[in-house]
């Protein structure tokens, strides 16, 4: 699991294979990613859009941007938590992910930018 803290809000990740839905004879990788965010600040907030850059075992890298995080733009009151499972593929046994999220203080309207750390998903037969 990594983590980072920007500005309070306190960013967790923990990745998983996904063995089942992975066809590595066509070079298609499936992981799954687990978020978990806590707001540690005195403010509330509310998570407005989210950016991804994705990187395969190449270095290639696509770039996904978009509101919210799973269709909602959750408000989090101090000491509050949100968390959801999303996923992504990759061509390679190997990647890495890093992004942001972009959140408002309701309080002054100020909008923050919250790092998202990077983390590796790795197929574990890799690991051998």
């Amino acid at each position: 699991m990594v983590k980072e803290i920007t500005q309070g809000i306190h960013v967790s990740v923990d990745t998983q294979y996904q063995q089942e839905l992975s066809y590595p004879a066509r070079s298609h990788f499936v992981f799954t990613y687990r978020i978990r965010i806590e707001n540690l600040s005195t403010f509330t907030v509310q998570l407005l859009r989210r950016r991804w850059e994705i990187y395969d075992g190449t270095g290639d890298c696509r770039t996904v941007e978009g509101y919210g995080v799973l269709g909602l733009q959750p408000v989090l009151e101090p000491g509050e938590v949100h968390e959801y499972v999303s996923g992504c593929n990759l061509r390679t046994t190997i990647g890495k992910m890093i992004g942001t999220y972009q959140m408002v203080r309701i309080v002054d309207q100020k909008e923050i930018s919250v790092a998202i750390p990077e983390f590796t998903m790795v197929a574990p037969f890799r690991l051998n």
